[in-house]
């Protein structure tokens, strides 16, 4: 049981997580004025990304993204993982 708890602590301390969400210009070849970029962390790992639309939107639209790399990362992470546990 130990270890189970063990391995809960480091997914839940190593997600990918919503840094950040900012106004910016828009892209060079696109249209319209209301552009965010976001930036989401995982230790050093960075990931941004442009959209339009609302602050509420595009953050909503991150938090969403973060959550299904958290999903990915957890159930193929926690796989490979328990292939290597010694026993």
């Amino acid at each position: 049981m130990i270890e189970n708890s063990e391995e809960t602590t480091v997914s839940v301390k190593n997600q990918y997580k919503v840094e950040s969400v900012v106004k910016t210009d828009t892209p060079e070849g696109m249209t319209g004025d209301d552009w965010h970029c976001y930036t989401i962390v995982y230790g050093k790992t960075n990931i941004q990304g442009m959209k339009p639309g609302t602050l509420f939107s595009v953050t909503q639209h991150a938090e969403e993204f973060a959550e299904n790399l958290n999903e990915r990362s957890n159930r193929y992470g926690s796989q490979a993982h328990s292939s290597r546990k010694k026993k």
